[in-house]
């Protein structure tokens, strides 16, 4: 008996599903999921008290809600995962939520960035951040320098929608005119046509949103190749624009550029050095580590207090009860997980490119908003 009951410890293993783009044209994302979750075990170890932490992954490599449906149904029918995580889109997330409550598994958001999100299921909690969160700071920004008029060019999927949502309803609310608002949809890579639109419209700035990845790359190229900042027509966005595995190939066009975003690598604090330091070595390549990252470590460590109050056992409402109300100090500042929403409450962060006396490209945080909940989940209801 005694045998038996040493071999059922040493066999305890609690699974966790991550669904994410690990290959395509946004497996650099993927990439970040990863070196998060890495660089968090490699922090705190691999198991919560007797129970040994396994991930397992499966690659979704650009929206598509059934098949993300398909896998989270494989991650829990055939390998027995008691949590899901990642989700960089919002259509993928969506579509997983539907079985959360039957196959008793919490739903860990990553990245993916509608406020909804979390209103769909009292299974889902979000560590990344929404549209309506990093967006609504900007038009603050955009009013004390004086824009009055703007043109908002977004994605036509859920974030751009919310992204166009939130700061037109910040910017109008402040005095400021949105005089145009062009949707763009995802497959879209020549911006060549919106940028001249643009110029004939008497805009003092556009405020942009598309999926950080090739398209982010694209557009930022596009605004500097069209002569917008020459025409003096500024650049208003969140941070996803800005990435920082982007700054590389977008040189010195991008210094200048202001964004509020939850996360900088460059953030200074001990936290954050610690951080850097193991999700670069997980990552291989430091110029790739971006925001999807801490998403990813900071979702790690809300699963390893679920698993630690339920002592590995399978109840994802237990679980999801244990860490409302959470507070810790992440990477990115101090954070919370909302006990009414279950969405993250963090700092947002006034951040501009510039350049490292070594000639690093940076996101500088330059201003704080400090405490900031989600405003788009009173739209979302």
């Amino acid at each position: 008996m005694a045998f038996l009951a040493l071999a059922s410890s040493v066999e305890a293993k609690v699974k966790i599903g991550v669904i994410g783009p690990f290959s395509g044209p946004f497996a650099s994302q993927g990439k970040n999921f990863k070196a998060g979750i890495d660089a968090y075990m490699a922090l705190n170890g691999s198991k919560v008290g007797a129970e040994e932490i396994e991930i397992i992954y499966r690659d979704l490599p650009q929206a598509d809600p059934a098949q993300a449906k398909a896998r989270a149904q494989e991650l829990v029918v055939k390998e027995g995962v008691q949590y899901l995580a990642g989700f960089y889109f919002t259509p993928d997330a969506l579509a997983v939520v539907p079985i959360l409550e039957q196959a008793n598994v919490p739903m860990l958001v990553m990245n993916a960035g509608t406020s909804m999100i979390v209103t769909r299921s009292p299974l889902v909690v979000r560590t990344s951040f929404t549209m309506w969160q990093t967006s609504t700071p900007m038009a603050k920004v955009a009013r004390d320098k004086g824009i009055g008029k703007v043109v908002t060019i977004v994605s036509d999927y859920g974030p751009g929608v919310d992204a166009e949502t939130a700061f037109k309803t910040a910017f109008i609310g402040l005095g400021g005119q949105v005089i145009d608002s062009i949707r763009m949809p995802l497959s879209t890579t020549d911006y060549s046509p919106i940028m001249q639109r643009v110029r004939g419209t008497g805009a003092d700035a556009i405020f942009a949103f598309l999926p950080s990845g090739p398209t982010t790359l694209g557009f930022v190229k596009a605004y500097n190749e069209n002569d917008l900042a020459k025409a003096g027509i500024r650049f208003l966005s969140p941070g996803d624009l800005t990435q920082e595995s982007d700054l590389p190939a977008l040189g010195d066009a991008a210094l200048g550029i202001q964004t509020t975003f939850h996360y900088s690598v460059s953030h200074d604090s001990p936290e954050n050095r610690v951080f850097v330091e193991a999700a670069s070595k997980a990552i291989g390549n430091a110029q790739e580590l971006s925001f999807p990252a801490v998403g990813a470590f900071d979702g790690m460590h809300v699963i390893y207090k679920m698993i630690e109050a339920t002592g590995g056992k399978q109840d994802a409402a237990k679980a999801v009860e244990a860490i409302k109300g959470l507070i810790w100090q992440s990477p990115r500042g101090p954070v919370s997980i909302d006990p009414a929403t279950r969405h993250i409450t963090q700092n947002i962060y006034l951040r501009e490119v510039s350049k490292t006396p070594d000639g690093r490209y940076i996101n500088k945080e330059i201003a704080t908003f400090e405490k900031q909940g989600d405003p788009g989940l009173a739209a979302a209801k």
